[in-house]
């Protein structure tokens, strides 16, 4: 399993026009910004998981069961995105501005459209992590190696996009890796676009 599993056919393209339609972008903008929100709130999930957090994201998910893969189009057309204000809040902290800025950067959004992209995306991540954790029968250690092994494949193909992702949510990142950022998004998500395996 790698990070192209989390959104791919139907669910990545209604992501996208959905990134297109609330922001008013096109749709090269919406996927560029959505291949870099992934990976970065997925490598954020782990260091919070691995340095600890694993029992409190086994709790948050308790609220994510998965559902919201059933009916993305209706929250994104929703416009109520709080429950992913709240979840960045959590997962990224201290490097929200930081994410928001070098993907601002890289992408041409402002970091307020950034801000909103990463408040659609991260309700659905944890979304696919709350079907995992049932699907498996996950406990917070399982929950944590699942997180591992995601990254952890990704880390093993592309070692050094993965470290600048972490050095970014450190808060030292300029926005210059955002290139890279965004080619290993676009990894990750292999059949998003083209709505294969």
């Amino acid at each position: 399993m790698d990070l192209s599993g989390l959104l791919q056919g139907q669910v990545g393209n209604q992501l996208i026009e959905g990134v297109m339609s609330q922001l008013g972008v096109g749709e090269g903008q919406a996927k560029s910004a959505v291949s870099a929100a992934i990976p970065v709130l997925m490598t954020a999930l782990n260091k919070n998981a691995q340095g600890g957090g694993a029992d409190s994201l086994f709790n948050a998910l308790a609220k994510h069961d998965g559902s919201i893969l059933d009916n993305i189009g209706g929250f994104l057309n929703g416009g109520n995105f709080s429950d992913g204000a709240g979840i960045l809040s959590h997962v990224l902290g201290g490097s929200q501005a930081n994410v928001e800025n070098s993907l601002s950067k890289s992408s041409g959004l402002s970091t307020a459209q950034i801000g909103k992209v990463l408040m659609m995306v991260a309700p659905i991540v944890m979304g696919y992590l709350g079907r995992q954790k049932q699907q498996q029968s996950l406990d917070s250690n399982g929950l944590g190696s699942l997180l591992g092994d995601l990254i952890g494949d990704a880390k093993s193909s592309n070692n050094s996009e993965m470290s600048m992702i972490e050095k970014m949510l450190d808060q030292n990142g300029d926005g210059s890796i955002m290139d890279d950022v965004m080619n290993l998004g676009s990894k990750f998500l292999g059949g998003l676009f083209g709505g294969s395996k």
